[in-house]
């Protein structure tokens, strides 16, 4: 477990964590986006979990399958992916995620490039998304470190409802960190 039970009947919620990449996948580079996610959500969530990592290029087919094994066989109710948001000809994750999900949430990607633009110019270049496949919240991001705190903090606030809503676990996070909004 990454986190410590908030009481013996909690609940663990499993995270899923992947990242894209080609260079990572042949183990060329050092993957940093996937221990950027597990350490924000270490800081940010109080309540019970454990993460599932992966690391795989940029195939789109491969990509559709581990999001789709996350969610549907693993039982992942949120699903991080770094990497491949980008226009390059190798850069699939959106699409490969937009054919998984049963709805898109496009306010993600909205409130995730808003927060990048004044740091980065480039950030209106990005096509990170989210959306929901079942009980499951995916969110894609930027491979950076950097972005991934930065596109996190711009949205985790609405993570926990969305997980409510659909169905998951109660996700809990520390309001010093990211207060959870909870309307509903």
């Amino acid at each position: 477990m990454d986190n410590s039970s908030t009481g013996p009947s909690a609940v663990v919620a499993r995270i899923g964590i992947v990242s894209v990449s080609d260079r990572a996948a042949r183990g060329e580079y050092e993957d940093r986006g996937g221990p950027a996610v597990k350490a924000y959500l270490t800081e940010v969530l109080t309540s019970p979990w454990e993460a599932d990592a992966r690391v795989i290029p940029d195939e789109e087919e491969l990509i559709q399958a581990t999001l789709v094994e996350l969610v549907d066989t693993v039982g992942c109710c949120l699903v991080i992916a770094t990497g491949g948001t980008g226009p390059a000809p190798r850069d699939v994750t959106p699409e490969a995620t937009a054919a998984v999900l049963e709805k898109e949430l496009a306010g993600f990607g909205e409130a995730m490039r808003a927060v990048s633009r004044p740091h980065v110019p480039t950030a209106i270049l990005s096509r990170q998304t989210a959306g929901v496949r079942g009980s499951a919240l995916i969110i894609t991001l930027p491979g950076s470190p950097k972005a991934v705190a930065e596109c996190l903090d711009a949205v985790f606030a609405a993570v926990p409802d969305c997980v409510d809503l659909i169905g998951g676990p109660r996700l809990e996070t520390d309001p010093d960190r990211v207060e959870a909004y909870r309307p509903h």
